[in-house]
């Protein structure tokens, strides 16, 4: 808003000035006078603007607080409090699960070039010090299909589709839980909404008439807690496709860089079997 009024005020200035400069040329001295006073006049009507203008902002926060504050303690202040619970571990779940996922990206294709190279140098040993000093499940994929291949490239093969399964079950981890929490969410909401309707014939019964005050109160318990049980929902869906699109590009990766190694060990022990 700062920016807004500071550039508003430099075109008034711009303006007034220009006509200031045509004034100059074809008029009076007194008109010339005239046209100063209007600019000593616009020139604090800015700067009030300018220090309105972030007292606005505050005040604008502190009404939404207060609002949010209002509507919190309307719907039920437990009932309220048990719903945001979920929004609390949810997204405690799915923060842990976005940074697991983010530490778990491996360079995949630097990984098979050094492992590729490690072979040509120091055989299968130095290729699994390679993939023992490098984080992720690729690696470790690696590193378990390398450590079996004395035993055959079958075994090697099976060895890592095996561990591709195990290290496809870390990344899901506790994916179970945030859906759960985005079941609950909107459940409990509605759960509210029940609440609230129960209250409102209570009190339809209590008074014997049905009038807009009686219900009032009730129904709008039962608004605010089901509106707070979607948007808790909606939020932790977001999250959750967010976490499901890593965990897939992290398979896809998996899947295309075990592929690549077993070219590259069939590689190897054509080349063992020559010498």
């Amino acid at each position: 808003m700062k920016k807004v009024f500071a550039t508003l005020t430099v075109l008034a200035m711009l303006t007034f000035g220009s006509a200031a400069v045509m004034a100059q040329d074809a008029a009076a001295p007194a008109e010339e006078a005239a046209v100063e006073n209007v600019d000593e006049v616009a020139a604090p009507e800015a700067v009030v603007e300018e220090a309105e203008a972030p007292a606005e902002e505050a005040g604008g926060l502190v009404a939404l607080h207060k609002t949010l504050k209002t509507k919190f303690i309307e719907g039920g202040a437990g009932f309220m409090a048990l719903t945001l619970v979920t929004l609390v571990f949810g997204l405690a779940l799915c923060i842990e699960r976005i940074i697991y996922l983010s530490l778990s990206k491996t360079n995949t294709k630097e990984l098979l070039d050094n492992v590729e190279a490690a072979l040509k140098e120091g055989g299968i040993e130095k290729a699994l010090e390679v993939c023992r000093n490098t984080r992720g499940p690729v690696a470790s994929i690696f590193y378990q299909g390398l450590s079996r291949y004395n035993e055959g490239i079958d075994v090697v093969e099976k060895t890592v589709a095996s561990y591709g399964g195990v290290q496809l079950g870390l990344l899901e981890k506790n994916l179970s839980w945030i859906t759960l929490f985005i079941a609950i969410a909107p459940s409990l909401g509605f759960l509210g909404t029940i609440i609230g309707m129960i209250e409102a014939f209570d009190k339809i019964q209590q008074v014997g008439d049905i009038s807009a005050t009686v219900v009032a109160g009730g129904i709008k318990v039962a608004l605010l807690t089901t509106l707070l049980g979607l948007i808790i929902a909606v939020v932790l869906q977001l999250f959750y496709n967010y976490i499901l699109s890593l965990v897939e590009g992290l398979v896809n990766e998996m899947e295309d860089s075990s592929i690549s190694l077993l070219d590259i060990v069939v590689e190897y022990d054509a080349a063992q079997k020559k010498k």
